[in-house]
């Protein structure tokens, strides 16, 4: 198959590096390596910043039904004639109403990368709880009335008006012709919010080439989180585990940025004989290279992730993980194979967790070795193409089947 693709995405603010600006770029090589004639159909949130608040308003009242971005959207289909256009973010500037322009024109996929269809803070969390209150009900009021986006129902409104504009108009039910879900448990979760069953797939992110790994010996001793520094991604009882673990706990290295930053760097330097190192930012080679020379990966999330895109890259490079059992990653890391898992926001379980496989670098070293075995197995680029091919092709089989009872 060689489909003719027009890819569509909203890339996030450039101040903020987003897993989903990643996976669209890889996506976007990994069809172009393969001979396929690719198109895009791109904005950029830092249209929004530039503005100062006029941008702000604009970037809201687009947010539901973008006018522009859908005639601009069948301008592109004259132009392009597309077999297949595959859309990764329509937030905030794009719009569902891209996919009411597209129509039968060309096969409709989705690719699922958090649960804003029907979750308007994208994030299925509240007060720093997992929160499934819109999805459960299939109603955006509850996201209303607490505020869920930046904790402000001013801010929430325009997401909030969409996730109900999409249900009344049947966006996802029938403008969309196959859904790409990262996890199994992200689909079942999106299902049971109303995305119809048959035309949700699974395809999990991939890294992109054959990266070598490092000898075990050669590897510093250290153990690395890498991501935002944000309350979801449970820093907190990261931090907390290290200082219950003590001076002679190996390094942990942080690298990332967010707004909790200032509040972990206080907190840890009030023990600071705990060797934790706050590396900042980093771009992607540095955060990688911070991976591959780790011991361990530990993620703590207290939320429901997509697909963590360090998990594919720690995989890899042959680096074992920690991760909460919470949501889809005890399917990704399998406790005692390819990493261990402990108890989401509980920072006793994770120092257990991480202390005893640490203490035994044996067994550590053999879940690295088989962390690598997960991704020569499951991530690679040929592992994903093909997955993506059968999605593509089941989708243009929809929507012909749709084209034709139209």
């Amino acid at each position: 198959m060689n489909a003719k693709v027009l890819l569509t995405h909203n890339y996030y603010g450039s101040a903020a590096p987003s897993g989903e600006n990643q996976v669209f770029q890889a996506e976007r090589e990994l069809l172009l390596q393969r001979g396929h004639v690719v198109d895009e159909f791109v904005r950029h949130s830092d249209e929004i910043r530039s503005k100062g608040a006029y941008g702000i308003v604009t970037g809201a009242l687009a947010v539901p039904w973008n006018p522009w971005s859908v005639a601009a959207m069948r301008r592109k289909l004259d132009a392009v004639s597309p077999d297949v256009v595959h859309v990764h973010n329509t937030f905030p500037l794009i719009s569902p109403g891209i996919f009411h322009a597209i129509g039968t024109r060309a096969a409709r996929v989705l690719t699922l990368h958090n649960y804003r269809l029907y979750c308007p803070a994208a994030i299925p969390m509240r007060d720093g709880k997992v929160c499934t209150d819109c999805m459960d009900r299939r109603s955006s009021l509850p996201a209303m009335h607490h505020g869920c986006y930046r904790d402000s129902r001013v801010a929430t409104l325009p997401l909030a008006f969409s996730v109900w504009l999409c249900r009344l108009r049947h966006t996802w039910t029938r403008q969309v012709d196959a859904f790409i879900a990262l996890t199994e448990f992200q689909r079942e979760r999106m299902v049971e919010a109303g995305l119809p069953a048959e035309l949700v797939h699974v395809k999990p992110n991939f890294y992109p080439g054959n990266p070598a790994t490092l000898w075990w010996a050669e590897r510093r001793q250290s153990v690395v989180f890498a991501g935002r520094l944000t309350a979801e991604k449970g820093l907190l009882a990261l931090i907390n585990a290290w200082l219950m673990w003590g001076p002679a706990a190996p390094e942990l290295r942080i690298v990332g940025d967010g707004a909790l930053r200032s509040d972990l760097e206080r907190l840890a330097a009030t023990a600071p004989a705990v060797p934790i190192r706050f590396l900042g930012q980093l771009s992607g080679p540095e955060a990688q290279a911070e991976i591959a020379q780790a011991r361990l990966l530990v993620l703590p999330s207290e939320c429901f992730e997509g697909f963590p895109m360090v998990v594919r890259e720690a995989f890899a490079f042959g680096t074992p993980v920690a991760v909460s059992a919470i949501g889809p990653l005890p399917s990704i890391v399998q406790n005692g194979k390819n990493g261990v898992l402990f108890s989401p926001g509980n920072s006793a379980s994770l120092l257990a967790a991480v202390r005893d496989i640490w203490e035994r670098p044996h067994d550590l070293e053999r879940l690295g070795l088989a962390a690598r075995a997960s991704f020569e197995r499951r991530y690679t680029e040929d592992a994903n193409y093909g997955i993506l091919m059968e999605i593509y092709q089941q989708a243009i089989e929809v929507n012909r089947t749709k084209r034709t009872v139209k």
